[in-house]
């Protein structure tokens, strides 16, 4: 495949192809399928127009869905600009008034991967292993960061995420399950939001919202918000507030 495919001129490392039909891990009863092709190489402007036409990446490997007679992924953005936390929201910001969020370029240390071993065996009832953390997060395939979040002097967060030209996009976040009462997730993307507009991107990407899937529900709580529109190939503001 030509480097420019999709009017780009990154690596590619493995052609667009689509995925076997595998059982959604969202909505009982559906089906999953995803289309995807790996890349190395790519810039911020280049991962700016991917994300804006509802593609996501996890390290070198970018993806969207291709599910038969299924679009209820949908991509979100928020507009930093617009955005003002709900009530429930600025409570989860005064419980962690303690916690300060620390942005900077990505920097691997054992305590962030314990973390993460920690949160996938809370989270998920999974393990993990050193070599497939650091390829998803420690071998960046565009401009990318990180986020620390720490309770004192105490790591008990982390975040990457993506730099593109407009945009910062939330990849993965974990934190130590023992300060789940803190709502880390929830204070993490908050302080995302923030730091997005300290250095003027006017979008922050949350991936896809599925609704009626609790797994995805907190996304629900972030409005005004943007969702792509798969069959009008287009994005629509969802503005009502919450409390």
């Amino acid at each position: 495949m030509p480097a420019d495919h999709y009017g780009f001129f990154m690596q590619i490392i493995q052609v667009p192809q689509t995925e076997e039909i595998t059982p959604c891990p969202y909505l009982e009863g559906r089906e999953k399928q995803l289309e995807f092709f790996g890349a190395t190489e790519v810039s911020s402007a280049e991962l700016s127009r991917l994300l804006a036409t509802g593609w996501r990446k996890f390290g070198p490997c970018y993806f969207k869905p291709a599910c038969p007679d299924c679009r209820l992924c949908i991509p979100l953005r928020v507009p930093v600009a617009d955005f003002a936390p709900s009530r429930s929201q600025r409570r989860v910001l005064r419980k962690g008034a303690g916690l300060q969020a620390r942005f900077g370029p990505l920097r691997f240390s054992e305590r962030i991967y314990q973390i993460y071993q920690q949160h996938s065996r809370h989270r998920f009832a999974q393990e993990c292993d050193l070599e497939g953390f650091l390829q998803s997060f420690y071998l960046p395939s565009c401009p990318c960061l990180q986020e620390e979040i720490y309770l004192g002097d105490e790591l008990i967060g982390v975040g990457f995420l993506d730099r593109g030209e407009d945009c910062l996009s939330s990849i993965y976040f974990c934190f130590d399950p023992a300060y789940n009462d803190l709502n880390p997730g929830t204070f993490s993307a908050l302080q995302e939001i923030a730091y997005a507009r300290r250095i003027g991107v006017p979008y922050y990407y949350l991936g896809y919202y599925v609704p009626g899937s609790a797994r995805m529900a907190y996304k629900d709580r972030f409005r005004p918000r943007e969702h792509y529109d798969w069959s009008r190939r287009g994005w629509q503001r969802v503005s009502d507030t919450l409390a």
